[in-house]
């Protein structure tokens, strides 16, 4: 008898560890705001951004290579049904206007969107600065994007600086912004 209720203690004792242990990775993943810098084992940061040629919403055509070179670049990846999209969407805009007369370069990247929701979404936000869909999803793969959103800060010699997941806030934005600053 007392075996069947040390056995029952041990057990539960050791489900509780499990659970707090399980409950306490869970807090610390949600709590870790730290960018994350590569993804399926390929690191992005300190490696040569991807090419790629974007056609925005109003037809112009953008290509990182050729427009862009040599300037700094910030590249968000969003989409209109993306509630943390909508968190940085605000900020990001007012960034830009700070800062493109000083030749950054920003350019949103629209993922898994209907045309329709992300140009509202652009209306919402009054957002300027370039942005176009992926409509492939070729961009999106390049840069291993598997949620959203994420931002990439693209130094003048086209190399990936910092990569960061999930809304960003204006302190690690505007960090990022002078680490590619000429």
């Amino acid at each position: 008898m007392e075996l069947k209720i040390f056995f029952r203690k041990s057990v539960s004792a050791i489900a509780a560890l499990i659970t707090v242990g399980f409950l306490g990775l869970l807090v610390w993943g949600m709590l870790n705001k730290q960018p994350i810098t590569g993804l399926s084992g390929v690191t992005m940061v300190n490696r040569t951004a991807p090419q790629f040629t974007l056609t925005t919403f109003n037809g112009t055509t953008i290509s990182l290579q050729e427009d862009v070179r040599g300037k700094p670049v910030v590249i968000n990846f969003w989409a209109s049904w993306c509630p943390p999209c909508r968190v940085e969407a605000s900020l990001i805009e007012r960034t830009w206007r700070a800062y493109k007369n000083r030749g950054l370069i920003f350019l949103g990247v629209n993922i898994q969107d209907r045309k329709e929701d992300a140009l509202n979404y652009i209306r919402e936000f009054d957002i300027t600065y370039p942005n176009g869909p992926d409509p492939t999803g070729e961009i999106t793969i390049d840069y291993g994007v598997s949620g959203l959103p994420v931002t990439f800060f693209i130094s003048s010699k086209g190399e990936v600086v910092r990569r960061w997941v999930g809304a960003i806030e204006k302190p690690v934005l505007i960090s990022a912004i002078e680490e590619i600053m000429p």
